[in-house]
């Protein structure tokens, strides 16, 4: 009886772990937000005008979202998401409203999305422009002066920039520089 508890309770814990890494919200890897909302952020709006922020696993969902200025070693950054530096690709084309960065890119370069009922929150030294793009998969990406943003797998806190000056999926990767 015990070990068939044990048993149960097991599977139990399987079942929520696989169920929490399969979730659809808003993470330091951003993910797909569906394809019918549009998040709270002005098209073309200036950072500083911007009603919301981006998206991140330790908010509730509808919560706000950053998007800041920190200086890693690389030098001055945008950051998302737990003080996390942003990243662009000079493979995507600027201001074309499109990212090429899907599928396996897109899991190695998690792009910074945001669900529907979420906002950006540019603070006052994110001054360029902030506007949403939509991905192949109906998502709303966060663009800064015309270039998508993107996290990088392989950056595991703030202060990270592992990913800068990395030539991968076709192009160049360097940091979101304000």
């Amino acid at each position: 009886m015990i070990g068939r508890r044990l048993t149960l309770a097991s599977m139990a814990a399987v079942a929520l772990i696989a169920a929490a890494c399969s979730s659809t919200g808003a993470t330091p890897s951003p993910t797909a937000a569906p394809p019918s909302a549009a998040p709270s952020v002005a098209a073309s709006a200036p950072a500083s005008a911007a009603a919301s922020p981006s998206a991140s696993s330790s908010e509730a969902a509808g919560g706000s979202y950053p998007l800041a200025v920190a200086t890693v070693a690389a030098g001055k950054t945008l950051t998302g998401e737990d003080g996390k530096t942003l990243y662009i690709f000079k493979a995507d084309t600027k201001d074309s409203g499109k990212s090429v960065c899907n599928g396996d890119c897109a899991t190695n370069w998690p792009p910074y999305t945001l669900d529907p009922d979420e906002t950006l929150k540019p603070t006052a030294d994110a001054t360029g422009t902030v506007t949403m793009i939509t991905r192949d998969d109906g998502s709303k990406q966060v663009a800064y002066n015309g270039w998508p943003l993107y996290y990088f797998k392989g950056d595991a806190k703030a202060g990270d920039a592992n990913g800068q000056n990395i030539n991968a999926f076709g192009g160049l990767w360097v940091i979101g520089a304000p």
